[in-house]
């Protein structure tokens, strides 16, 4: 969170400031549409959260006022298919209070019923637990064919194996994982970075804070207040934290090999979320960290249990113009369909969500005025995915957004405490046009809102959002797509890759036009998405498939069907997969 910069009060999107007058005729309800075009329908999202099943409050920090920076950041949410049965379950994390913690405080598993709703199945998987916790990754670290789950916290971090029973157990001391002090860890990737077949692990801190010592709300402590109101203080003022990686010995454990890996000495920022891609495509898995008023990380693997810092040397530490931006989530995608991997990054208040456009080599360009992304800037974003929602062939952005300071919102309205999410559609010539309450009551309900994960809950062949709320159920926004256009999901498996195939990059073809999509293990706002890539044709009936399995093996199928849930292994092409629809 950047501190204390004024906002004026905004205006009808503030676009007569930002763009050509000329083009003000054009604007339509709640965003921009470029002149001469004709927007053909788009989906529609509704809350299905209460619905569902979904009920149970995700309790963090108190319900109207922060003391500490970690009551405020939050937590993430997943998609994970812990069962595989091939329907999407849901895990959301859930913090505590300093004081009179509600008693069913707790994490979330909810499993997927298959016909709209989901059970919750908590107790009965062994997750119930109480804690400031932070963030999510999803992989399968033993290699079993079961998705497992590693939690960061303010406190201790959890690793739970996944039994394949239904069930789930600690295995943090086990592992080795354990540590003597508290840490206040937020992101996390698994992430085979030497190649071996075993997902490792990689987790980012924050800042060292120890409410023993920490500065409380005032006017009179700098970094401690927000537009002249006592708020939490930090995170400028705090200590910056040490970033972790962790190498799977391929037994159950982990060794720290932070200091060996260069991973320890990356420590001037404070990080958040988490995304592993190759960025320079040359086959080996590249670390971005987003890190909030600091410059960003990008770590580059040297192909030999090493890393090199160059985030300002390729362009993603900071804004196009050199400002240090308060960063919190990020998504991976190919927004301009170039086969490359390019990144968004939400921040702060009064700074537009920034778009960077990879040139395949690992050198990003901010393209966010270019895109038409900076006219947006009313709230400090949190979540963030690139997904085709309405399947026409071209990945569109959705937002979450939510305070850090609820307080504000009595004495300034021009910083509410429930804000909604942000929603805009990719118009297919390298901009974004932001659509509001046309795209459905999910999109301008108002919510403070931390990690969202994206997938299809459903199998109905769209993508739908899973969305944390502090101190609210979650959102689930059922997504409705426009009928007509095609779409096609590809599920992989490894085998001399990690089981997982956490770090593959595909390709697919459609129509002239190729779009890259990568595996992650977290990415949104420390959150985990739908590991089945899913990719929207638009017209295209067939698509052709390549493949970068982790192992460096490429394989590639030519003219396949669309509609459908694709299950590739890894040198063995389609095998018959888990159920869809």
């Amino acid at each position: 969170m950047m501190g204390n910069k004024k906002t004026g009060q905004w205006t009808r999107r503030r676009l007569l400031h930002t763009i050509p007058a000329a083009l003000a005729p054009v604007l339509i309800s709640g965003g921009l549409r470029a002149a001469g075009k004709t927007a053909a329908p788009f989906s529609r999202f509704a809350d299905v959260a209460h619905a569902a099943g979904l009920t149970a409050t995700m309790v963090y920090g108190e319900p109207d006022s922060f003391t500490y920076i970690f009551e405020s950041m939050a937590s993430g949410c997943a998609f994970i298919d812990y069962d595989n049965d091939g329907w999407m379950d849901i895990f959301i994390l859930c913090g505590r209070r300093l004081k009179d913690t509600p008693p069913n405080a707790s994490n979330r598993l909810y499993k997927n019923n298959r016909d709209g709703t989901f059970s919750d199945v908590t107790a009965i998987a062994g997750l119930l637990d109480t804690g400031w916790a932070q963030g999510v990754c999803v992989g399968d670290y033993n290699n079993d064919g079961f998705e497992d789950l590693f939690l960061t916290y303010y406190g201790q971090n959890r690793l739970y194996r996944n039994n394949g029973d239904g069930t789930f157990t600690n295995v943090t001391a086990k592992a080795g994982l354990l540590y003597p002090a508290t840490r206040y860890s937020t992101g996390c990737a698994f992430v085979d970075y030497n190649r071996d077949g075993l997902l490792d692990l990689f987790v980012s801190n924050y800042l060292e804070i120890d409410v023993a010592t920490a500065p409380k709300p005032s006017l009179a402590v700098p970094n401690c207040n927000f537009q002249g109101v006592p708020t939490l203080c930090g995170p400028l003022g705090l200590p910056k934290a040490q970033n972790y990686l962790y190498r799977n010995n391929g037994d159950g454990t982990f060794a720290d090999v932070s200091r060996e890996s260069g991973v320890s000495g990356f420590r001037g920022s404070y990080g958040l979320t988490v995304v592993s891609i190759d960025a320079d495509e040359d086959g080996w898995p590249d670390i971005f960290v987003v890190c909030d008023s600091t410059p960003s990380l990008l770590l580059m693997n040297n192909r030999d249990g090493t890393f090199r810092e160059e985030a300002l040397f390729r362009g993603v530490a900071l804004s196009g113009d050199g400002r240090q931006m308060g960063g919190m989530g990020a998504a991976a995608g190919d927004y301009n369909l170039d086969g490359h991997t390019d990144l968004l990054k939400t921040h702060y208040y009064n700074q537009a969500t920034g778009l960077y456009r990879n040139d395949g080599k690992g050198y990003f360009d901010d393209v966010t005025i270019r895109a038409g992304l900076n006219g947006e800037t009313r709230f400090l974003c949190f979540g963030a995915g690139f997904a085709d929602f309405d399947n026409d062939g071209y990945p569109d952005i959705l937002l979450s957004t939510g305070t850090v300071y609820p307080e504000v919102d009595r004495v300034l309205p021009a910083f509410p405490a429930r804000t909604p999410r942000i929603l805009f559609r990719n118009q297919g010539d390298g901009t974004f046009v932001e659509l509001g309450p046309e795209a459905g009551a999910g999109i301008s309900a108002r919510h403070c809102s931390r990690g969202a994960a994206f997938g299809d809950f459903d199998n109905d062949g769209d993508i739908d959002v899973l969305i944390m709320n502090v101190n609210e159920p979650p959102t689930l926004l059922r997504n409705d797509a426009p009928p007509g256009n095609h779409w096609i999901k590809i599920r992989l498996e490894g085998t001399k890759s990690n089981r997982s195939a956490i770090g593959a990059r595909v390709l697919v073809r459609y129509s002239g036009k190729v779009q890259a999509q990568e595996l992650l293990s977290q990415s949104s706002f420390l959150s985990s998405n739908d590991p089945r890539l899913h990719f929207g044709l638009g017209a295209a009936t067939t698509v052709d498939v390549e493949i970068h399995w982790p192992s460096g093996l490429v394989e590639t199928m030519k003219s396949v069907a669309a509609n459908q849930l694709l299950t590739l292994k890894e040198g063995s092409g389609q095998v018959q997969g888990r159920a869809f629809r």
